[in-house]
């Protein structure tokens, strides 16, 4: 213990004065509170934008060439991490190997907390070696007080294979420093429960996280106007949500529109392509593809914008 390193200056470790006698609050008093405190995620956001739109386009960019996104994370960091790429399939139809979530502990550490595995630098570095990480990927490391060993692995290791780095996290530059090549900074103060990063860490975290993968897919022309015009169909209520995209976006009824689907093979995009151009799936394909997946970029070849 003798080399216990004292954490205690850094912002998310510190007490809140606004939360000084919160066992003393009633329950309106205690939501009222945390409403307050959690406003404070929408200025850290806002103090982020610049760093936030180049971590867009720097993923975005390596993506394109076939490259990787990897969030690299421990406790509730590496959960959120995990999460926000678990969520990328399902609404953008990406493989699942495009974006991916690595948290200290493995799955297990989803369910049962196993924070002590987060202190160790070399899991990090071993776990990118694992995903045999190469110059092509990116690679975001989440730690909300800054300094967690397994995610400084992972950066490190990250660095040393020609990966993009991006580090994220909560306190200041001044309290702990990063050679990432986009350097996130979401500062929302102590938490209502000193030391508790699942709160206002953690939200504001989440919300950067939907930021760049949503901004990312957006490049990527996964969305269409604002309708996710790759989701996978693969339940009931993800086809009646392809069935009204097309239906609201062009002319056709309820009917006509799971004909154009099935016909597309499930994929909206596609029908769309097909619908208003006229193209048969085959030559749709061709041109989509032509055009890195952007609908809007296939139906200017074609001559039909919308």
């Amino acid at each position: 213990m003798e080399n216990l390193t004292d954490r205690g200056h850094l912002v998310t470790e510190q007490t809140n004065p606004a939360s000084e006698k919160i066992d003393t609050l009633n329950s309106l008093e205690l939501v009222d509170l945390f409403n307050q405190e959690d406003a404070k995620t929408i200025d850290a956001i806002k103090q982020a934008r610049e760093s936030l739109a180049k971590a867009i386009d720097l993923t975005t960019s390596k993506l394109r060439q076939g490259g990787r996104l990897f969030y690299v994370g421990a406790g509730t960091s590496g959960r959120l991490g995990v999460l926000d790429a678990a969520e990328c399939p399902p609404t953008f139809c990406t493989p699942p190997e495009m974006v991916q979530g690595i948290i200290a502990g493995g799955a297990p550490a989803l369910l049962r907390s196993s924070e002590a595995l987060e202190d160790k630098m070399e899991d990090g570095a071993s776990a990118l070696a694992y995903k045999q990480i190469h110059e092509l990927d990116v690679v975001v490391g989440i730690t909300a007080g800054g300094t967690t060993p397994f995610v400084h692995g992972a950066m490190n290791a990250a660095k040393q294979r020609g990966a993009a780095t991006i580090f994220m996290s909560c306190v200041p530059v001044s309290q702990v420093s990063s050679n990432a090549d986009i350097d996130i900074r979401l500062i929302t103060g102590p938490e209502i429960v000193a030391g508790s990063t699942r709160l206002k860490a953690g939200t504001v975290t989440k919300m950067a996280l939907n930021i760049i993968s949503t901004g990312v897919m957006v490049k990527l022309g996964k969305v269409y106007g604002n309708r996710m015009v790759d989701v996978a169909v693969t339940n009931q209520k993800l086809l009646d949500r392809s069935l009204r995209i097309i239906q609201d976006l062009t002319d056709l009824n309820r009917t006509e529109a799971k004909a154009l689907l099935e016909k597309s093979g499930k994929q909206v995009k596609l029908a769309l392509l097909m619908h208003w151009s006229g193209l048969e799936l085959s030559e749709a394909t061709l041109i989509l593809n032509n055009n890195q997946g952007i609908l809007r970029e296939a139906l200017r070849e074609t001559n039909n914008i919308n």
